[in-house]
């Protein structure tokens, strides 16, 4: 595909669970590089548009393309950090083996290349230790999963993401169990990284986000893009259906705290 073409876009989605419409009539196009916040209130269809996008849900009327492709011919090109693990905290797996679990079958998998326990390649081990190394999370590596606080657990599912080598990352509420001060730092990692993917995420935090995102994509059963300083009282209020207190919606200069 073209380097300009979009990397996903979706044409007048619709999509229910049963008799119940979630999504209706959404259409997104989103440029290669890009940085989505997507917002809305809760059972807005967030996290369904994530998941169609992801190959997981199948709608039932419109089109998906990710990559040129239907998602789940593009989903190895995709990184997902979920709001929640999919494994349990007490599960007994170091932060490296939680990490490695993105290399399954993936590029350079084991079996393509000199095995370690658990089948995995040096290869994969590298490219896991690599991505511990860029979200500040290499000295984590021979923890236990359950010893990590939300903070530190973020950062690790950042890196198992990271370590299917995407050209999209794809987050939900990355940062709903952890703290401000944490969620910044989670932000600037997003930041550096979006020097080289694609980046959407959800959250309900639309004031903060707005510092980071290029545009904000706002669902509630439908979906309206705004540009982050058009957002105004009145759009929050027709999405949320109260007014909500918004902050500057300006990239604070290097080195100086966010609003």
């Amino acid at each position: 595909m073209s380097s300009r073409a979009p990397v996903i876009e979706v044409r007048d989605l619709d999509f229910s669970y049963g008799a119940a419409r979630v999504l209706e009539a959404v259409s997104l196009s989103v440029a290669p590089g890009e940085f989505i916040g997507i917002v809305g209130p809760n059972a807005g269809g967030k996290s369904t548009l994530l998941r169609l996008i992801l190959g997981l849900l199948t709608p039932q009327a419109g089109q998906i393309r990710v990559l040129g492709r239907p998602p789940r011919e593009a989903s190895r090109q995709l990184g997902y950090v979920p709001q929640y693990p999919s494994f349990p905290r007490d599960f007994p797996i170091t932060v490296e083996q939680a990490v490695l679990l993105a290399r399954v079958g993936g590029p350079g998998g084991g079996r393509f290349s000199r095995l370690w326990p658990g089948g995995y390649g040096r290869a994969d081990r590298a490219i896991a230790l690599r991505s511990l190394a860029e979200v500040e999370a290499l000295d984590l590596a021979r923890r236990r999963i359950g010893s990590l606080s939300g903070g530190q657990l973020q950062r690790v599912l950042l890196a198992r993401a990271l370590a299917c080598e995407p050209r999209i990352l794809i987050l939900d509420e990355p940062t709903a169990n952890i703290d401000q001060r944490l969620e910044g730092d989670i932000f600037d990692l997003l930041r550096q990284l979006n020097a080289r993917l694609t980046i959407l995420v959800v959250s309900h935090d639309i004031g903060f986000i707005s510092s980071y995102v290029t545009r904000v994509a706002c669902v509630n059963r439908t979906l309206a893009c705004h540009h982050t300083d058009a957002i105004d009282g009145p759009i929050i209020q027709q999405l949320y259906g109260e007014a909500v207190r918004m902050v500057a919606h300006r990239h604070p200069p290097q080195g100086m705290d966010h609003a």
